[in-house]
């Protein structure tokens, strides 16, 4: 099986679902993607790059595909469930605001620099809203190596200020806990 971190966040209300709401549903329509799966706390942060926007909900999962699962395939699933909630990359600002965000971070061990994927992610290891959620959900995969490289990047975001203004909210919704229970 192959690991995959997803990074997850929302800022913007779609369909009468508020960003707390898209991500649950999201984490559902992962947990029919991937076994295993793993959430992180919920973080609200400040948005990076285009500030003047609404503050970002954030998360991060793991869990297992099949070692012949394709990133690209994997890739096209995910925007099919990022559209089904509200994305519209057509009509978007870079970096705005968004209903719902899902990047691939890590894909097993496999690098990749297209056009439309690259992994692991470009900006991964500057990205507190990332990272946090990164490592505390890292655990469940039992690779304390590639866990301890992200918590050296987050010491050094850190050191300049990156990590400022995150805060820990709750616990990803339990409802996707348990809806992966019986899969």
């Amino acid at each position: 099986m192959k690991r995959v971190l997803l990074g997850l966040g929302s800022n913007k209300s779609y369909n009468n679902k508020a960003p707390l709401e898209l991500l649950a549903a999201a984490g559902m329509e992962l947990c029919r993607l991937m076994s295993d799966v793993h959430f992180s706390s919920v973080y609200q942060t400040k948005a990076m790059y285009v500030t003047d926007q609404e503050d970002f909900y954030n998360a991060a999962a793991v869990g297992y595909v099949a070692d012949d699962t394709d990133a690209f395939e994997f890739l096209h699933k995910i925007n099919e469930i990022e559209a089904k909630y509200g994305r519209d990359r057509a009509k978007e600002v870079r970096f705005g605001p968004r209903s719902l965000d899902i990047d691939i971070e890590l894909f097993g061990d496999e690098h990749i620099n297209a056009h439309d994927l690259q992994i692991p992610h470009i900006r991964m290891e500057e990205r507190a809203f990332v990272l946090i959620p990164s490592i505390e959900v890292l655990k469940y995969s039992a690779d304390e190596i590639v866990r301890e490289k992200y918590k050296k990047c987050l010491e050094a975001v850190e050191k300049t200020g990156g990590a400022e203004g995150i805060i820990k909210l709750q616990e990803f919704p339990k409802a996707v806990e348990y809806g992966r229970i019986g899969k």
